[in-house]
């Protein structure tokens, strides 16, 4: 899988995991979504993504 597919499926199975725990368990879990939108929205900005940076490491490549 390429670096870029993964990080998609990454972000939406959490995405994902985060509502399901908003509506199954406690709706303050609405929060950690919130926490991947911006961290979505920062590495647009400033081009660096964490999760790039460990998959990179996990060996994905471009």
């Amino acid at each position: 899988m390429k670096l870029n597919n993964a990080l998609r499926l990454i972000a939406g199975c959490m995405i994902g995991l985060s509502i399901l725990l908003q509506l199954l368990h406690d709706p303050r879990w609405i929060y950690f979504t919130g926490f991947i939108a911006l961290n979505l929205m920062q590495s647009a900005v400033t081009n660096w993504c964490p999760m790039i940076t460990l998959l990179r490491k996990l060996g994905f490549k471009e």
